[in-house]
């Protein structure tokens, strides 16, 4: 079997999704504590032709909350984000077929971060055909207050993982070598470049899914998050 841990993330970049189309199943953690410099409830658009942060506005919470206790703020505007979004890409070609899926994503009615999150991965992942099984993390039955690599590979030996696969950076985290003993092929993922025409601007990669929807049709995305990376 092969799996793949990860945080989650808010309408992440296509590696993400390539990741959790390349194995049989993926934790996802929502008892590992909330980091605030990283991209859990935010990611990146296109605006007049450069990118742009959008993001989860959160309430106060102590710096020791996991992701699981952490709330959305009551002043989160849905409707403010989704204006966002339709007035940067009302004019992009897939825009009138793909706009449905954010506009149910961003609309969902839960205040609970990793459910909202939760949510708006399995979404995704249903409407580009990723079958892929999606765990909790809170659900395996390890010892959860394990770090890092020894967390990892608690949930490998728990879940009965063959390989794991990670994106590529996490090649400075995890040694091949505490995988091998544990009989588990350790694998790195690396998205291969996709460019596409947004507008008529300069090319701007790695933004957020959307912005990969609304400018490809569905099949050309599948495509890509199917076979458009290396395993190393």
């Amino acid at each position: 079997m092969r799996l793949a841990i990860m945080q989650p993330y808010f309408l992440p970049y296509i590696g993400y999704y390539q990741l959790v189309s390349a194995v049989d199943a993926i934790v996802v953690y929502d008892n590992i504590k909330y980091t605030k410099k990283g991209w859990i409830n935010r990611n990146r658009i296109l605006l007049e032709d450069s990118d742009v942060i959008f993001s989860l506005p959160l309430k106060k919470g102590s710096d020791s909350l996991q992701i699981a206790q952490r709330e959305i703020s009551a002043e989160f505007d849905r409707t403010k984000l989704l204006r966002q979004f339709k007035g940067a890409y009302r004019l992009a070609p897939y825009f009138a077929k793909n706009f449905a899926i954010i506009d149910e994503i961003v609309s969902f009615e839960e205040d609970n971060l990793f459910s909202y999150l939760y949510n708006s991965l399995r979404k995704i992942c249903h409407y580009l055909d990723i079958k892929t099984e999606i765990i909790i993390s809170s659900s395996v039955a390890i010892d959860h207050s394990l770090k890092s690599q020894d967390k990892v590979l608690a949930l490998c030996d728990v879940l009965g993982a063959q390989t794991y696969i990670n994106t590529i950076g996490g090649t400075e985290l995890y040694d091949k070598g505490a995988f091998r003993s544990r009989g588990i092929d350790l694998q790195f993922l690396k998205a291969m470049p996709f460019e596409y025409a947004q507008f008529h601007s300069p090319f701007v990669p790695w933004l957020s899914i959307v912005d990969i929807l609304m400018f490809n049709p569905l099949d050309k995305v599948s495509s890509v998050i199917s076979a458009n990376y290396d395993l190393i």
